[in-house]
């Protein structure tokens, strides 16, 4: 029972990463045959296909009945690619930030997080709501599509030596279609086996599922986000780290919530009330965040970067005090709430105004 549970934990984790892989190369090639722009294909199509695992897990997830970790994988997923992926990736090389982010990509992630919240004060992400998120996100891609014709040269370029492939390559329809059929059948056997080998180990340690949702399985299908910002990074791409993190919040709640909740059984998915009161408040925080730490000179700078990857170390060990209702855990909460959080406050605020006393041109900062 133990070797089978870590034999589909392992191959559901190979599958969603070699699957999303897959599906992300077929997408950005076809789209590029197509002569769709590579600013799009950087913030929609890679940035969606990198949430391909999300989505299968939290779909399955939601046909089975496990609602909570098809929430709390979406939640997990968001609050791990902004404090965990971006902090890192900042850590690594201070990242640049476009503005068309902070002006609309951001608000918008901001938003929509404040959208879930709303619509699972009730209790239940309905079928209703799931559809409200898909239109959302039909719009969010026109609306891409539309500003993309207002790029600059420069910066199509610029994707293009990220996203873009050899003339020839863009005309292997059947390779390319092979890639995205093939990338997609791995997804789904890899979700159905991750999502067995989850719940086998909730049930085994007594942990919730939702736990189980928001810290392994959102790490595991988190991780296509992981490889793809960490190596823009390390290769000094201009804002693909951030871009394509911002690009999949956006997706996992109007793509795979929508999804999830659109196809869910009965009323739809089911919100507990430690998600509706804790977690996602957590991720309306982190995605908040952000427009504070993006402003800074459009720069995200090791030590913002510290300050992100610091916090989820801090999130995820108040996730395992409260499950193990650890003595610690009062200490912990004092800390937290009386030096952590008022620093973290101070350094955002000061951060905030150096950007509107001192307006100046984007460059990188340690």
């Amino acid at each position: 029972m133990v070797l089978m549970t870590i034999l589909y934990f392992v191959g559901g984790l190979v599958c969603l990463v070699g699957g999303a892989d897959l599906l992300v190369k077929g997408a950005s090639r076809l789209a590029a045959a197509v002569g769709v722009s590579s600013l799009v294909i950087g913030l929609t199509v890679v940035a969606f296909g990198t949430s391909a695992p999300e989505l299968a897990v939290s779909v399955n997830s939601a046909l089975a009945g496990k609602a909570g970790i098809a929430l709390g994988n979406v939640i997990g997923s968001n609050v791990f690619n902004v404090l965990f992926i971006l902090g890192l990736s900042a850590i690594i090389v201070p990242l640049i930030v476009d503005q068309q982010l902070v002006r609309f990509d951001v608000p918008l992630m901001i938003g929509l997080s404040i959208l879930t919240f709303v619509v699972s004060w009730d209790g239940v992400i309905s079928r209703t709501d799931g559809l409200l998120f898909l239109a959302g996100l039909v719009s969010y891609v026109v609306y891409s599509i539309y500003q993309s014709r207002k790029e600059t040269a420069a910066i199509k370029a610029e994707y293009e030596g990220e996203f873009g492939v050899p003339e020839e390559e863009k005309h292997h329809w059947l390779k390319n279609v092979a890639f995205l059929v093939v990338g997609l059948g791995l997804l789904v056997l890899g979700s159905h086996w991750f999502v067995v080998a989850a719940v086998t180990v909730a049930k085994a340690l007594g942990v919730s599922e939702v736990i189980i949702g928001i810290t392994i399985v959102a790490i595991g299908t988190s991780l296509p986000e992981v490889v793809t910002s960490v190596v823009a990074a390390v290769r000094g791409e201009r804002d693909i780290a951030v871009g394509n993190v911002v690009g999949s919040n956006i997706f996992n709640i109007m793509g795979v919530l929508g999804f999830a909740g659109a196809l869910s059984p009965g009323r739809g998915l089911e919100v507990a009330t430690s998600i509706l009161y804790f977690d996602i408040p957590v991720m309306i925080a982190v995605a908040a965040v952000c427009m504070p730490i993006f402003f800074s000179n459009g720069v995200i700078s090791r030590t913002e970067g510290f300050v992100l990857f610091s916090y989820y170390i801090a999130y995820t060990a108040y996730i395992v005090l409260v499950t193990m209702k650890h003595p610690a855990l009062a200490t912990f909460n004092n800390a937290m709430l009386y030096f952590m959080m008022p620093l973290t406050g101070i350094t955002i605020l000061a951060i905030f105004a150096q950007h509107f006393r001192k307006p100046s041109t984007p460059t990188p900062q340690a």
